[in-house]
């Protein structure tokens, strides 16, 4: 007597040579993926050449406010995300955009068109003033967001300037993370390659 032949699941007969290949296959795709994780993690660690090539693929305004004469404080990263960022990035910029036009906060159609108007603001409002001398501060404005970045001496007021950059108009959020140690552990990412 005769064995009969395995059916699929809508009546046809299964063709075990092709279901035994396609299951040695998946064996074997399943067996090479920790060896293939581990070389696409190498080749996707950022070089020196690749940390160069970072950009500001949204032209999101960054500058330096002020620039104290002999401070030693390492450059921000600033808009510039890391390769594996991109496309988080544009996830949280879609919905930014979409929370700006549902929620009617923007004078504009999306969150990132006022970014230039409040990088002039910021420019404009603290380019010289007296609270920022002997500092060292980087501005990045994105989605409403504004960062501050850099160094400044012992004993600055970060909350003075704060309170300063969320005065201007249309800022949705500030983020002052400065430091007056620039040798100790930075508290924004830094564009200088770690040691």
């Amino acid at each position: 007597m005769s064995r009969p032949m395995a059916t699929t699941f809508d009546g046809a007969r299964a063709n075990r040579p092709a279901r035994a290949w396609a299951t040695a296959a998946l064996c074997a795709l399943l067996c090479a993926a920790p060896a293939l994780d581990g070389a696409f993690a190498q080749a996707s660690r950022p070089t020196r050449a690749g940390a160069l090539a970072r950009k500001n693929g949204h032209g999101a305004p960054f500058f330096a406010l002020t620039a104290a004469a002999g401070a030693s404080c390492p450059t921000p990263l600033g808009p510039r995300p890391a390769r594996a960022q991109p496309g988080d990035e544009a996830h949280g910029r879609a919905g930014r955009g979409a929370g700006c036009r549902l929620a009617p906060r923007c004078a504009k159609p999306d969150s990132s068109p006022h970014d230039a108007d409040i990088a002039a603001a910021v420019r404009n409002r603290l380019h010289d003033a007296p609270a920022l001398a002997g500092t060292r501060i980087w501005i990045t404005v994105q989605r409403r967001f504004v960062y501050a970045d850099g160094c400044v001496p012992a004993g600055f007021d970060r909350l003075a300037l704060q309170k300063q950059l969320e005065s201007v108009d249309d800022v949705e959020r500030v983020f002052v993370r400065v430091t007056s140690d620039p040798r100790a552990m930075l508290p924004y990412p830094s564009a200088a390659k770690p040691r």
